[in-house]
C-alpha cells in the first residue's frame, strides 16, 4: 500500500504579504501618531474648519464696518493736523502734518498729543475738576470761568476722540482675528487631502 503523498506547504517570503510591505513602506514610517491621528478625524475637521471659516469672514466684515462707521463720523468733522512747519505743530504729531483726521491712529495722536498738551497750559496743568471747584468757590470770576469752559470742551473732544480711537482698535483686532480663523481653518480642510495621500502612499 502506497503511503500517501506529505504537500509542504510553501515558504512565505517575507515582504509578499501586504501588511508586511505596507508597514515597510516609508510613507508608513514617516507617519507620525499625532499626524495620525488629525488627519483620521477628517469629518470634524471638515466641520471645524467651515466654522471657522465662517466667523473668520464675518470677524472681516464687522472689523471692516467698524473702522468705516469710525471714518464716517470723523470726516464730516473736518479735523486738521497744523501743516508742515508751523510752529503750532507739536513733535508727537509731526507725522501728520497737515492731513485731515480721519482714523482711529490719528484720534489717538490728536487727543494725546496735541489736545492734552494745550489742556496743561490752560490753567497750569489743573484739571477741569480742580478748575471747576475754585470756580464755584469764586462765581464771579471771569479766569476761572474761561479756563472752566476751555476745560470742559477740550476735555469733551478729547473724549470722543479717544472713544473713536477705541473702536477702530476693535475694529482692527476683529480684521487680524478673522485673517487668522480663515487661515486655521484653510489648515484644517487640507487634512483630508493629507490623509488620503498618506493611506494611499501607505498602500503602495
Amino acid at each position: 500500500m502506497a503511503s500517501p503523498t506529505v504537500q509542504h506547504p510553501l515558504p512565505v517570503r517575507p515582504g509578499n504579504g501586504s501588511s508586511a510591505g505596507t508597514q515597510g513602506s516609508p510613507a508608513a514610517k514617516l507617519r507620525s501618531p499625532l499626524l495620525a491621528r488629525l488627519t483620521s478625524l477628517t469629518s470634524i475637521a471638515a466641520v471645524t474648519a467651515a466654522g471657522l471659516m465662517i466667523v473668520g469672514v464675518l470677524a472681516l466684515v464687522g472689523g471692516n464696518y467698524d473702522k468705516q462707521i469710525v471714518r464716517d463720523q470723523l470726516t464730516p468733522q473736518k479735523i486738521f493736523f497744523p501743516p508742515k512747519g508751523s510752529p503750532a505743530l507739536l513733535p508727537g504729531v509731526k507725522q501728520y502734518a497737515g492731513q485731515q483726521l480721519v482714523n482711529g491712529s490719528q484720534a489717538k495722536a490728536y487727543a494725546n498729543k496735541f489736545i492734552a498738551v494745550h489742556l496743561t497750559e490752560i490753567a497750569g496743568g489743573k484739571t477741569f475738576a480742580q478748575v471747576a471747584t475754585a470756580a464755584q468757590a469764586a462765581p464771579k470770576d471771569p479766569v476761572l470761568a474761561g479756563q472752566k469752559a476751555a476745560l470742559f470742551q477740550g476735555e469733551t473732544l478729547r473724549g470722543l476722540l479717544l472713544s473713536a480711537w477705541g473702536w477702530a482698535l476693535i475694529g482692527t483686532i476683529a480684521t487680524l482675528a478673522g485673517i487668522i480663523l480663515l487661515a486655521v481653518g484653510a489648515v484644517l480642510l487640507l487634512l483630508p487631502l493629507l490623509n488620503a495621500r498618506i493611506n494611499h502612499g501607505g498602500r503602495s
